[in-house]
C-alpha cells in the first residue's frame, strides 16, 4: 500500500508532471469563476506531450467535479431564486432545460453559459447521476478537441513564450 500511495504521490508531483495543478486549475474553471484550463492542459501538454490522455483524464475529472459543486450549488439555492426568478426569458429558459432534462449538462462545457447550466440543472432537480454523465461527456469532447486544435495550431508552443 505504501509503495502504491508514493506512486501516486510521484505521478501528481508539481515540478514534474503538473497534473495536480491542472486538476485543481479545471475544477476551479467549472465553478463560477472565469478562469479558462485550456492553456494549463496546453501549457502541460508542451513541457510533456507523452501525458496527453493522462492530462485530458484528469482535466475532465476536476472540471467534471467542478460540474457537480454548480450543481449542488443550485440545487441548494432553489428557493432563493425562486423569489425573483419569474422573468418571461427565465420561464423559457427553464421551461428549455425542463424539456432537455440531464441532456442538457453536455452543453456544461460551453464558455460563460455552461457553468451555470450545471448550477440550474441542480435547481431544478434534474436526475444528478444522469447530469453527471452528460457533463463528463461534454467537458471530455471539450478537452480532446480543444487540446488537439491548440496542438495544431502551435505545434512548436506559443510564440514568445519560452520553456
Amino acid at each position: 500500500m505504501q509503495e502504491w500511495l508514493e506512486s501516486m504521490l510521484a505521478l501528481l508531483a508539481l515540478p514534474r508532471f503538473g497534473l495536480s495543478t491542472l486538476f485543481v486549475v479545471a475544477f476551479v474553471s467549472a465553478t463560477l469563476v472565469p478562469i479558462g484550463s485550456e492553456p494549463a492542459l496546453f501549457g502541460l501538454l508542451k513541457l510533456n506531450p507523452e501525458l496527453f490522455w493522462p492530462a485530458v483524464f484528469v482535466a475532465t475529472a476536476g472540471n467534471t467535479l467542478g460540474g457537480i459543486v454548480d450543481w449542488w450549488m443550485g440545487y441548494g439555492a432553489h428557493q432563493v431564486v425562486d423569489k425573483w426568478g419569474h422573468s418571461r426569458s427565465h420561464i423559457k429558459a427553464i421551461e428549455w432545460l425542463e424539456k432537455l432534462g440531464p441532456r442538457a449538462c453536455l452543453l456544461s462545457f460551453l464558455p460563460v453559459v455552461g457553468d451555470p447550466l450545471c448550477a440550474v440543472a441542480g435547481w431544478l432537480r434534474l436526475a444528478f447521476w444522469p447530469c453527471v454523465a452528460w457533463m463528463v461527456v461534454g467537458k471530455f469532447l471539450r478537452y480532446v478537441v480543444m487540446t488537439v486544435a491548440l496542438l495544431h495550431i502551435f505545434p512548436g508552443g506559443i510564440p514568445g513564450v519560452t520553456r
